[in-house]
């Protein structure tokens, strides 16, 4: 096998082990299951995208799929532009295709085209088809929603709490996934952690 044949090997079993219907396209049938993933399906512009995904029997998302040893950096380019010719008459949810993989069956990366700064990240396996219809479903993307927090109450809570949690959204803002809050013994730790967590939890 070629090492693009192994990372396709590869994908179809991670595709597989998240509940997707893996087909060739002369055996599409896109009411196999909630979720089916077509491979090499020819877009619009005569290219073919390594998997297209069906969810429901509506076009979601795109695979690019690379050999093992090809690192991910690099191919946005090339996804986004099947993402974006989709042929006529083909059922979606949206145009361009919101969501986004690029895979060497290693590693995954993800990209959610809604987002207002589009960036990829890394992700441990491919999503559910449930998730996917989730997320499409929702009013706006979690990126976004951090993006537009509203003004911070700062009714009650002390300089320090102000400035760790205007400090941790500005962090989240900027997409940055990781955060750390440093405060002094006896400086409301809690509190602060309470406080965020309801403002995130209600607002994103």
């Amino acid at each position: 096998m070629t090492p693009e044949e192994k990372a396709r090997v590869e994908i179809d079993k991670l595709l597989q082990e998240a509940g997707w219907v893996v087909q060739d396209r002369e055996d599409l049938n896109i009411k196999a299951s909630l979720g089916v993933a077509i491979r090499e399906f020819v877009m619009k512009d005569n290219g073919e995208s390594d998997y297209l995904l069906y969810v429901n029997g509506k076009a979601i998302g795109v695979i690019e799929a690379k050999k093992a040893e090809l690192s991910l950096s690099g191919v946005e380019t090339q996804s986004q532009g099947y993402a974006e010719n989709l042929p006529e008459g083909i059922r979606c949810y949206q145009k361009p295709l919101p969501f986004i993989y690029e895979s060497n069956g290693s590693e995954i990366y993800f990209r959610d085209c809604r987002d207002s700064v589009c960036r990829s990240r890394r992700l441990f396996a491919f999503h559910k088809p449930e998730t996917l219809l989730d997320l499409i479903t929702e009013a706006d993307t979690l990126r976004n929603k951090l993006i537009s927090l509203p003004e911070l109450n700062k009714e009650g809570l002390r300089d320090c709490q102000i400035e760790a949690i205007e400090g941790l959204e500005k962090s989240l803002k900027q997409s940055k996934p990781r955060a750390l809050i440093q405060m002094a013994t006896g400086a409301g730790k809690t509190f602060t952690t309470c406080n965020f967590t309801y403002r995130l939890l209600k607002h994103a």
